[in-house]
């Protein structure tokens, strides 16, 4: 396992919670101390986000906010947990997969793919995919979140319809939620998760006209060279 927590700016902070920066959440700190987590993981994650926490002098009760890009199950999978540890109510994640967060449900698989049909089966019944969670709020595309100096909400939807990216202007980190992976390579992940693959590729297009020094993935790990630069070159090249 790589370092419990990797500084990205003085308020911004990696969470790697599966080993080889496969899966990771973010972490935002406020002028008060208080702390913005950015996607929960697996359901054994909580563990590994409480001991990032601590690798900067932070604790369970001093997260104040939990933020979803999207809600699938290793994004929100450990979300009930760290709820329960933090004392927060509720999570908060884009409109348009608030529902799923809610039931436990992930969205629908993109049919026109082999292994979209294979892996857009329904749940057990009575048994949800991950374990349910309240939700606080809704996102919407454009706000901004009063989280450490600013998080732009940026609806980037075909992962799944609510899916969002985030980015924080004052530390020039972008979180790409899942729109971008970059696992051993820049991708777009395994187009069996997505709901639209196409809508996926058009739509993180938009993050290489952004303004970031840092692009932060939820799968790999950060670029801090060129990262605008590269993120343009990739959605600039890859096939649509």
């Amino acid at each position: 396992m790589s370092s419990p927590a990797i500084a990205l700016a003085p308020s911004v902070y990696r969470i790697p919670t599966v080993r080889f920066d496969l899966l990771n959440t973010y972490a935002f700190v406020d002028d008060d101390g208080s702390v913005t987590l950015v996607d929960c993981g697996l359901p054994f994650s909580a563990p590994r986000i409480v001991a990032g926490l601590a690798a900067f002098g932070k604790a369970p009760q001093d997260v104040r906010r939990v933020v979803l890009t999207h809600s699938h199950g290793d994004h929100v999978g450990g979300a009930s947990a760290v709820l329960a540890r933090t004392g927060v109510d509720g999570v908060l994640v884009h409109a348009q997969d608030a529902g799923y967060a809610r039931t436990g449900t992930n969205p629908p698989r993109d049919r026109s793919r082999l292994l979209g049909r294979l892996m857009d089966r329904p749940a057990k019944p009575g048994k949800p995919a991950f374990p349910p969670v309240e939700v606080s709020r809704e996102l919407v595309d454009g706000e901004v979140l009063p989280v450490a100096g600013g998080l732009r909400v940026i609806h980037t939807p075909g992962h799944s319809p609510g899916h969002v990216s985030l980015l924080h202007a004052p530390s020039g980190v972008l979180v790409t939620g899942d729109a971008i992976w970059n696992v051993l390579r820049l991708s777009y992940g395994i187009a069996g998760f997505c709901a639209d693959v196409a809508m996926t590729r058009r739509t993180a297009a938009v993050l290489g006209n952004l303004e970031y020094t840092t692009a932060a993935f939820t799968h790999g790990p950060h670029v801090s060279d060129r990262a605008r630069e590269r993120v343009r070159s990739f959605v600039a090249a890859a096939p649509r």
